[in-house]
């Protein structure tokens, strides 16, 4: 009987545990349709509800994490990432390590957020991004030095509901909005079907004042329509609207996918609208931007060939109105992660926001000059248009410096908003690229800081000159220049390295490796044999720093940086031409040049004395009696370095 009723119990729990389980999986799989539907909204109750009833496995917490990502709600997301990469599961796909990277610098927190793009990098050698990070760890000094550039203020015509992707038209703008729905909707790149956004149009009346209307009652309708770009006549439109001709058409994940369209504006009204050639029912196509010539249309798409979430590629508008092939625009611009909105200026400069470059956290804007065709020379606009927060849908007036663009940073009206801008110091596209390295001990490998390192070209001219960091890293920012140029690293107690190289791309990496000098300095001692001095030259007849002997001085000048309690006499001699007196007087200028030089440099004059010697110390036989080839009187006009005090 006992038995009997031991089953019956055991009957009954699984039962019930059966029950739940099935309740379980069934609410999982809801979760799952509303996330591959991208209705992240939905998605994110759901899977809140699992965990709170204790299903929190890794792959709800991937989810939830990446349904806050892509709403821009990065405090969130972070909160939901650290829990998964605490799980007892360690082979995360590479890529929650950069998302979760990528939220802790939108909450600012850049150290810890440097500590998972180290990880990222080091599991992921074959994305881009990683080694866009690895090539550019100073990025965010480039992005302090670029600060300020523009003044930016909030648009008059936001509403509580989410305002975005301005475009020029006429006086005023068209744009994006939620504003009549009475839905806030979200960043147009995480579109749903449960808010609807429709075209408006804000005339200007005075400066900082608009009129706002609705585009067109007929181009409305109940999909989304946003992201525009007008022809200069005005006559012809594009823009974004989700798959839909008097009902949404939608893909096998139920996702009505984003399209463009053209519209042609006839006796005052948008008809004739057409979706064009190459859109596709299983990827999105959106964000329309067209040239200068209006012989090119640019856009944003995830179509196969894409290398991330979404990449910009443009098409050619042939004259017969026809449309070529979408071409993509690269990985120097494209990455894994998502680059939209594209922009191009009269100048051909391409704006778009990306969230796969080093920037600042979400989407930040860029630029790059199309017309230079070095689509690796970007530069990231900076505070305070880029923020931590989404920045995104760019435009300028080229001929004025004045735009808009749209950001979800706080303190705004929405969920997105529409901000003005005036350029305060035009972003300068001068060719410039930077040489990166590291100096290290020849021997022991170890990384050398503080060592001095300049880039010479073939005259001996220095481009540029910097120290090694504590890392032992250096960069070096240059024009870009074609010809071979020579790095020299230099630092106390070590002999000098150089290494010839050119300039590729948008970074040059090198290394520099400084052997130890195991040579003692002792009183009496001529610097120049310990520092590995080539002879400190002057030219004929002449007193002054040739550009070579500036150079050679200047481990001189590191060496009683390093050491303060270091006293040097400068010893300067000539050849035997001329007669004694002269080539006595011209060496104590010569001499009284180079101790000039050193002092300018911020040694003080108390540790240098400077004599000298004329011809009463030549290194050969070529006096007054001797024929001595100009090689050979070369080698007696020289400078010593003595140590008279250590």
């Amino acid at each position: 009987m006992m038995k009997e009723n031991v089953l019956k119990i055991l009957t009954i729990a699984l039962l019930i545990f059966g029950q739940f389980s099935y309740a379980q999986d069934t609410r999982i799989k809801k979760a799952e349709l509303k996330y591959d539907q991208f209705n992240y909204m939905d998605a994110i109750e759901r899977y809140e509800a699992l965990v709170e009833d204790g299903t929190a496995d890794a792959e709800v917490l991937k989810k939830l994490g990446n349904s806050h990502y892509l709403n821009a709600n990065y405090e969130e997301a972070s909160k939901w990432y650290a829990q998964l990469l605490e799980t007892p599961q360690n082979d995360f796909e590479p890529d929650y390590y950069y998302r979760y990277a990528q939220s802790l610098k939108s909450l600012q927190k850049y150290a810890e957020s440097d500590i998972w793009m180290e990880k990222f990098i080091a599991t992921s050698k074959a994305d881009g991004r990683a080694a866009k990070y690895a090539a550019k760890k100073n990025y965010l000094q480039k992005i302090t030095a670029n600060t300020g550039n523009f003044e930016v203020m909030l648009a008059p015509f936001n509403t509580k509901s989410s305002d975005f992707a301005p475009s020029f038209y006429k006086k005023g703008v068209v744009f994006s909005s939620a504003r009549d729905t009475g839905v806030v909707s979200r960043n147009i790149h995480n579109w749903n079907n449960d808010s609807f956004l429709n075209l408006y149009r804000a005339d200007s009346t005075t400066e900082n004042s608009f009129s706002v209307s609705k585009l067109s009652k007929k181009l409305n309708t109940k999909a989304h329509e946003s992201s525009s770009v007008f022809t200069k006549d005005g006559e012809t439109m594009y823009f974004t609207r989700n798959n839909y001709n008097k009902g949404f058409s939608r893909d096998e994940k139920g996702v009505s996918r984003l399209k463009i369209y053209r519209a042609s504006l006839i006796d005052g009204e948008w008809k004739k609208t057409v979706e064009l050639p190459f859109n596709g029912a299983s990827y999105s196509v959106a964000h329309p931007a067209l040239n200068k010539a209006e012989d090119k249309l640019f856009f944003a798409s995830d179509m196969p060939g894409t290398f991330g979430e979404s990449d910009i590629y443009y098409v050619d508008l042939l004259a017969d109105g026809s449309f070529g092939d979408p071409k993509n625009l690269g990985a120097d611009i494209n990455t894994e992660g998502r680059e939209t909105f594209p922009f191009v200026t009269d100048s051909d400069v391409l704006y778009f926001s990306s969230d796969g470059h080093p920037g600042l956290g979400g989407l930040d804007v860029f630029a790059v000059n199309l017309a230079e065709g070095q689509l690796s020379d970007f530069i990231n606009l900076a505070p305070p248009l880029n923020t931590d927060e989404d920045d995104f849908s760019f435009i300028i007036d080229e001929n004025t410096g004045k735009g808009f663009f749209a950001s979800n940073r706080p303190n705004g009206v929405g969920g997105d908003d529409i901000y003005m801008f005036t350029t305060v110091i035009p972003i300068n596209f001068e060719c410039n690229q930077s040489l990166v390295g590291v100096v290290k001990n020849k021997t022991t490998m170890e990384l050398l800081t503080n060592a001095d390192v300049q880039v010479l070209d073939a005259n001996g001219k220095v481009l540029g000159k910097t120290v090694s960091d504590q890392n032992g890293e250096f960069e070096i920012m240059m024009s870009c220049n074609k010809a071979e140029l020579t790095v020299i690293g230099i630092k106390t107690d070590f002999k000098e390295d150089q290494s010839s190289f050119l300039l590729s791309g948008n970074e040059t990496l090198v290394t520099l490796l400084l052997e130890p000098n195991k040579m003692l300095v002792e009183k009496g001692d001529d610097l120049a044999d310990y520092l590995d001095l080539p002879i400190i030259y002057f030219d004929f007849d002449k007193s002054n720093i040739r550009l070579d002997a500036q150079n050679q001085l200047q481990k001189v000048i590191a060496y009683m940086k390093q050491y303060p309690q270091v006293n040097i006499a400068i010893g300067s001699h000539t050849d035997s031409r001329a007669n004694d007196t002269y080539n006595k007087n011209l060496s104590e200028r010569r001499a009284q040049a180079t101790k000039n030089y050193i002092i300018s440099k911020g040694i003080s004059a108390s540790r240098l004395t400077a004599k000298g010697y004329g011809e009463t110390q030549l290194t050969n036989g070529c006096d007054n009696t001797t024929n001595c080839s100009e090689t050979e009187h070369d080698l007696n006009r020289r400078s010593e370095f003595i140590i008279v005090k250590k």
